[in-house]
């Protein structure tokens, strides 16, 4: 298989960071790295090119580490929750996808994008969960995630108000009782009095 050297110009996951030249084959050079500007061939004048702007590369690494750094202070207050429909045994009928992760974070008004949360398969059942989003190649944050069933809090609200209402009906009929109880011992103290 033909081979050709490039020079990464964007971390590349498992392959390579910004700036490093590696060697990868042809065909996955010319048809992924190359038309998504994520390498450049390794020729000796974009060597000498990418050399000039490595200043300009390290303050700007700099500064994508601090802003990444800086939204994952944010998002490790942040807990998402989501509702599905299940089925027997707490299987969901469908799944949470990274895609739902990154729509959810949208609506909370953090742009992160899907591919950075690192979800190995989706999530297809009930509970609590874990995950990793990489905002930067050395950043990380652990984002805690609720799965529940559809339908599952209203039915918390429904027995709390059931008992609630239980409590407030046998409030009634204690204080129903007691008036009852005091109003037929002074009847009889009145029909003592009239028999006197």
């Amino acid at each position: 298989m033909a081979t050709t050297n490039v020079l990464l110009r964007e971390d590349v996951d498992n392959l390579g960071v910004r700036g490093e030249i590696v060697r990868v084959k042809a065909g996955y050079a010319r048809n992924y790295l190359l038309p998504r500007k994520l390498a450049v061939a390794a020729t000796a004048g974009n060597v000498k090119q990418i050399e000039g702007e490595r200043k300009a590369l390290l303050k700007r690494e700099a500064h994508d580490r601090a802003s990444a750094e800086a939204q994952a202070e944010q998002l490790r207050t942040l807990s998402l929750t989501f509702e599905r429909k299940v089925g027997e045994h707490g299987i969901l009928y469908g799944s949470v996808t990274s895609m739902d992760i990154a729509e959810s974070l949208r609506a909370k008004g953090y742009e992160v994008d899907r591919r950075r949360i690192q979800l190995r398969e989706p999530i297809k059942e009930t509970g609590d969960f874990t995950v990793n989003m990489r905002l930067h190649r050395d950043v990380t944050v652990e984002l805690p995630v609720k799965v529940t069933a559809e339908g599952s809090a209203p039915e918390t609200t429904a027995a709390a108000s059931a008992q609630a209402e239980a409590t407030t009906t046998e409030a009634a009929e204690a204080s129903a009782t007691e008036p009852t109880e005091s109003a037929a011992s002074a009847s009889d103290e009145t029909a003592g009095e009239t028999e006197a």
